[in-house]
């Protein structure tokens, strides 16, 4: 129990924001999971459509602060190349690692 107004305030802010940044980082796990099933498929073009959804949000979240700009960076460096993958020798035999986008 906070002791002063202005600390309830900042205690229902911090949950505030705590809510808000959960939501954009589940979503962010559900989007690398669509592109990984759309890899998994072989359909690259969905699988483009996916990376580009995932490459805005992850900017998005950068860009406030909710992940940090580096993480956001080598999540969309590695989901580039699984796609890359995609079609080639290598998604072909099930080499191509869907796990790490």
């Amino acid at each position: 129990m906070a002791n002063t107004r202005s600390a309830a305030k900042r205690k229902r802010q911090t949950e505030r924001r705590t809510n808000q940044n959960k939501s954009i980082l589940s979503g962010l796990k559900h989007q690398r999971k669509r592109l990984a099933a759309a890899v998994a498929s072989g359909d690259k073009a969905k699988a483009q459509i996916e990376l580009n959804v995932l490459a805005s949000r992850l900017d998005k979240a950068a860009k406030s602060g909710i992940v940090h700009r580096n993480l956001a960076n080598r999540r969309k460096s590695r989901a580039a190349k699984v796609l890359a993958a995609v079609g080639s020798t290598k998604a072909e035999t099930g080499t191509a690692q869907t796990e790490t986008v």
